[in-house]
């Protein structure tokens, strides 16, 4: 068979086109393709619910690809272990109660899983604004990242979603979008994002599934994110506590029985 490169081309294009327009009406919208933004995925979209990730990187997998200062192992703690032995990666003991996993083998098993589940996921796009009617985030709009990394004047196109989970880790950007452009009060203690402190691993790691909630109307935060909403410490290249926060968050996501209008 001779291969046609404009069949290629139709190929692409219609198949993302459909992916794309399926994915405009959502019960779940994920912001930031982090461990926990994974694994949120996967969970909700295994849980019956329409879930799509948007990804401002071209790879997926946040902090977690680079392990600790580039050196592609990560670190979690029994309980974390827990949730890579459910995805069947593989960990070592390095001391008690101290496991490190190939932070490849975990990012990549982790995208695997939360597609083959039903979610998708979408790269290099960016959330530049929400849509936000009667005091609740219902959408969020979207752009090409590397539009806005260019400075070019196109507009965007808009996400409907019941539930936004904020996963963008240290920065936050739903929710300083939602601070910026509407005149509410988040569900902390300032009423803003209140930002991350300096690292403290033990207590970062508790605070990250005590901070992992509703933080607006229908707006919920994990990961890095819910510590730098909620004014904990970072925590460095230990990741169980992101990994936990993944499954929290879907957990509440699913006993609220939020479902599209599709």
């Amino acid at each position: 068979m001779e291969l046609q490169e404009t069949v290629i081309t139709r190929a692409i294009v219609e198949t993302f086109m459909k992916k794309l327009s399926d994915s405009s009406e959502l019960d779940v919208a994920i912001v930031g393709g982090g461990p926990a933004g994974l694994v949120a995925a996967h969970k909700l979209a295994a849980g019956g619910k329409k879930v799509a990730l948007f990804e401002k990187k071209l790879s997926i997998g946040g902090g977690m690809w680079g392990g600790g200062m580039l050196f592609n192992e990560i670190v979690v703690q029994e309980e974390g272990r827990t949730i890579l032995n459910e995805y069947g990666i593989r960990s070592a003991e390095y001391r008690k109660g101290y496991y490190t996993a190939d932070a490849v083998e975990s990012v990549t098993t982790l995208c695997s899983s939360a597609c083959r589940a039903g979610a998708r996921v979408f790269n290099c796009m960016t959330v530049e604004d929400v849509v936000i009617r009667e005091n609740r985030v219902c959408g969020l709009v979207i752009n090409w990242t590397p539009v806005e990394m260019a400075g070019l004047h196109v507009d965007p196109l808009t996400i409907s979603a019941d539930v936004i989970v904020d996963c963008t880790g240290h920065d936050t950007e739903v929710l300083k979008v939602i601070s910026r452009k509407a005149d509410v009060r988040l569900f902390t203690e300032s009423g803003s994002v209140m930002g991350e402190r300096s690292m403290w691993a033990e207590k970062a790691e508790r605070l990250t599934l005590e901070n992992t909630r509703e933080v607006f109307h229908n707006v919920y935060v994990a990961g890095m994110s819910a510590n730098a909403a909620f004014g904990g410490p970072r925590m460095g290249p230990i990741f169980g506590g992101m990994l936990l926060s993944g499954c929290k968050v879907a957990e509440m996501i699913l006993q609220s029985g939020v479902s599209a209008e599709v």
